[in-house]
């Protein structure tokens, strides 16, 4: 939220609230909110059996080595190249997909700017609008539809992640805001859901502060702290109610949109305060120093939200899309997106595709550890799953936004069949999207993004 630079001023923190009122013309000061609007939940979200379904999107940056990406043969009699090798063990639960694409990250009439624009429409398939400043504009994401159409089935409607604290505001791309790199999940066009890139407070979200045993006590203040501070919010909005202008008041009732969102938020919580699990392991510390144990532990995070029913959609972005991070985890000083503009120098394109086998490898535990976990009706949590992992971005050289590097795992509950290597043919991802809209029982969703139809079979 905005601060106010005027004698009205509210600071409100509290267990990771932040509110205040928005800025008003009337005051003479600028302002931007951004706020969405949430839908009631339903009985969708359920395998046949009864069992939780789940949707999860992982990010990752700088598209992919095509030679080391893509599997040999076809169907269900394909192999692994170098790139996917680690998921040798749950080949069974893995479908890669070719010739998916998003033709709005292409630059258009938009020029530069294609790491923003991968980020900006991997999980919306629209064409990002371009603008360094406040007035983003993208599209309401695919996890957000679920997330909107479920939501009161589970303590959260979804949980954003990163493990990449990298700065929300300002310019980031070519003329882009750093909003575009920094968020997958967009609640609505103007409102991206910022992920939480500390493991700790991920973990005292979802069940509180302190050792077990102490956790439920510490959530119930959390609410009532929270419930406190929304009082205050709407009475000091009453107070200054009278002296705003037509355009005030109607951007006053946008912003308090927003926080009767958080209010319905913290309702759906207090309802499922009975069944709040507790795990019986230790609080995390917070970011590790070591990148690979920092992506695992969020991994874990995430494995523990869907293991506990915390929340059936997920997204985590593993690094924004023209991220330079160096990897001396595995002896390479280089930032990756220089490597990624390798202009076919054989050093630099293998160490760019040891990165990418970095990255899978991570996913690799994250899905066995999903397949080791065992949901309530005998199936494993990665059957009862889909998740998708992926780059907006294909070729990190040339920054092309086709063929990308797509595999899906996990069998969505039966619904999904994995284990072969299916080709297609410069079709939008956002076709994949209303598949799994689908499958999440979703309905009257024709069209999704740039989608021009339903994937065969996936």
């Amino acid at each position: 939220m905005i601060l106010q630079s005027t004698s009205r001023r509210r600071f409100l923190r509290g267990m990771g609230a932040c509110l205040s009122l928005p800025v008003f013309e009337s005051t003479l000061s600028r302002a931007a909110t951004a706020t969405a609007t949430a839908g009631a939940g339903s009985a969708m979200a359920t395998t046949a059996t009864g069992a939780p379904l789940r949707m999860g999107f992982i990010y990752f940056p700088n598209g992919a080595i095509h030679n080391d990406w893509w599997p040999t043969g076809q169907g269900r009699d394909f192999a692994f190249g170098p790139t996917l090798s680690p998921l040798e063990a749950l080949k069974h639960r893995v479908q890669v997909v070719s010739g998916l694409e998003h033709k709005n990250a292409e630059a258009g009439n938009d020029g530069a700017g294609d790491h923003a624009r991968a980020n900006g429409t991997f999980l919306t398939g629209v064409r990002v609008k371009k603008t360094a400043g406040s007035d983003i504009y993208a599209g309401i994401s695919v996890d957000q539809i679920v997330a909107r159409h479920i939501s009161g089935q589970t303590r959260f409607a979804s949980l954003e992640l990163s493990t990449d604290p990298h700065r929300k505001s300002g310019g980031c791309d070519s003329g882009y805001s750093c909003a575009y790199e920094a968020n997958l999940a967009w609640r609505s066009p103007t409102s991206p859901l910022s992920p939480e890139s500390n493991p700790r407070l991920v973990f005292e979200r979802l069940f509180g502060a302190g050792v077990p045993g102490e956790r439920s006590a510490s959530l119930l203040q959390r609410r009532q702290q929270q419930r406190s501070i929304l009082d205050f919010v709407m009475d000091d909005a009453k107070a200054v109610q009278k002296t705003l202008t037509h355009r005030d008041k109607a951007k006053l009732e946008e912003y308090l949109t927003g926080v009767r969102e958080i209010e319905e938020r913290i309702t759906i919580a207090e309802r499922f305060a009975d069944r709040t699990p507790d795990p019986s392991i230790p609080t995390p510390d917070g970011i590790p120093s070591a990148y690979d144990q920092y992506i695992k532990l969020m991994f874990s995070m995430m494995a523990l939200a869907f293991e506990t029913d915390s929340t059936r959609v997920a997204s985590l972005i593993l690094a924004h899309d023209g991220s330079n991070r160096p990897f001396s985890e595995i002896g390479i000083s280089e930032g990756h997106h220089s490597l990624s503009h390798h202009r076919n120098d054989a050093d630099m394109i293998a160490k760019v595709a040891r990165i990418d086998q970095f990255y899978v490898t991570r996913l690799a535990e994250f899905l066995t550890e999903l397949e080791s976990k065992k949901d309530l009706d005998g199936q494993s949590v990665l059957h009862n799953s889909t998740i998708v992992y992926g780059c907006g971005n294909s070729d990190g050289n040339r920054h092309t936004h086709t063929n990308l590097p797509i595999l899906v795992a996990g069998n969505g509950g039966g619904a999904v069949h994995p284990g072969r290597f299916l080709k297609l043919d410069d079709t939008p991802m956002c076709n994949l999207y209303l598949n799994m809209l689908d499958h999440m029982g979703i309905p009257g969703m024709e069209r999704f993004g740039d989608s021009t139809g339903r994937l065969a079979d996936i």
